[in-house]
C-alpha cells in the first residue's frame, strides 16, 4: 500500500520554508504523493474543515522545484469553481516543470455559500465537473479544437504544453454520485472520513459501476496515537486500499510524525 501525505495548509502563519521542509522530508522518507486541499472563499476560518490557506496549484508549482520524486496533487480541487481552460494550463505547466509528477484530484464541492460568493451555480456543479474533466482530457491529448459541450466549448485555438503522458485524475468523495463519477472519469479514487468496513463497502459499490482498473484509497489523520494510526492503516490495507493519505496535525513535529508513521506502518504491513 502506498503511503501519501496531506500537507499542512491550515495555518496562515506557516511560511514557505516549513512547507518546503515537510515536502522534502516526505520525498526523502518515500511517501508517494503530497496533497494540498482547496477552498477559495469559505464561509469560516481555514482549519480542518476548510483547509487550504495557500492556493494549491500555485503552491504545487513552487514545490515541484524543491522535490525530485514525490508526486504532487490536489485533494481535492473544487473544479466547478474554476475556469477549466485555466486549470488545464496550470496543471499542464506543473506537469512539465515537475517532469510528470502531478495528479489532479477533483471534487464537485459541498459548501453552497462558497459557490454563491463566487457567483457560480451550485445546482449544475456535478454536470460542469464531468464536462470540465472531459475538456481537460481533450486539451491534454489533442491540444486543439474543436470541443463542444453544454457548458464549455471552443472551435479554434491551440493548447500547450501538452503532457507527454496522460495526467492522472483522482476523484474524491464517498457518496454514490461521487463513486459513479469515479467509475466514469477517474484513474483513482480517494475516500474521506470513513473507516475500513465503510471503505470496503464503498469499493464494492464502485466495482459494481465499472470494470475499469481504478486505484482505490482513502484519507485519514494522526488524531490520537501512532498505534491507532498503524492499526487503522493495517485495517485499510486489509480492506483493499492501494493508497493511504495521512494528515499529521500541526506543522510543528510534522516531519517526526511522518517518519514514525512510515516506519511503523511499513513494518506492520510486512508482518500482516
Amino acid at each position: 500500500m502506498q503511503l501519501q501525505v496531506v500537507l499542512p495548509n491550515e495555518s496562515v502563519g506557516m511560511g514557505r520554508r516549513t512547507l518546503q521542509e515537510i515536502t522534502r522530508a516526505a520525498d526523502a522518507l518515500g511517501y508517494h504523493t503530497a496533497w494540498l486541499p482547496d477552498h477559495v472563499l469559505p464561509p469560516g476560518p481555514y482549519g480542518m474543515t476548510y483547509g487550504g490557506v495557500y492556493e494549491p496549484l500555485v503552491t504545487l508549482g513552487h514545490l515541484a522545484g524543491t522535490t525530485t520524486n514525490i508526486r504532487l496533487g490536489t485533494s481535492v480541487l473544487i473544479l466547478p469553481l474554476r475556469d477549466p481552460f485555466l486549470v488545464a494550463k496550470q496543471v499542464a505547466t506543473i506537469d512539465r516543470l515537475s517532469e510528470g509528477r502531478v495528479t489532479l484530484g477533483v471534487g464537485i464541492g459541498w459548501e453552497e455559500s462558497e459557490f454563491t460568493a463566487l457567483r457560480s451555480d451550485f445546482g449544475t456543479r456535478a454536470a460542469r465537473t464531468d464536462e470540465a474533466v472531459a475538456l481537460l482530457r481533450h486539451l491534454f491529448a489533442a491540444g486543439a479544437g474543436p470541443f463542444e459541450g453544454t457548458f464549455y466549448g471552443f472551435e479554434d485555438g491551440f493548447f500547450e504544453p501538452r503532457p507527454d503522458h496522460p495526467v492522472p485524475i483522482m476523484v474524491g468523495g464517498t457518496s454514490d454520485g461521487a463513486l459513479r463519477r469515479v467509475a466514469r472519469l477517474a484513474d483513482s479514487w480517494q475516500g474521506f472520513g470513513i473507516d475500513a468496513p465503510k471503505f470496503a463497502e464503498r469499493v464494492a459499490f464502485l466495482k459494481q459501476q465499472t470494470d475499469r482498473p481504478i486505484a482505490v484509497g482513502t484519507r485519514t489523520a494522526w488524531d490520537t496515537s501512532l498505534d491507532d494510526l498503524i492499526s487503522a492503516a493495517v485495517g485499510f490495507a486489509a480492506a483493499g486500499a492501494e493508497h493511504l493519505a495521512i494528515h499529521f496535525g500541526e506543522p510543528e513535529g510534522y516531519v517526526e510524525r511522518m517518519s514514525a508513521a512510515m516506519h511503523g506502518i511499513t513494518g506492520a504491513l510486512k508482518k500482516s
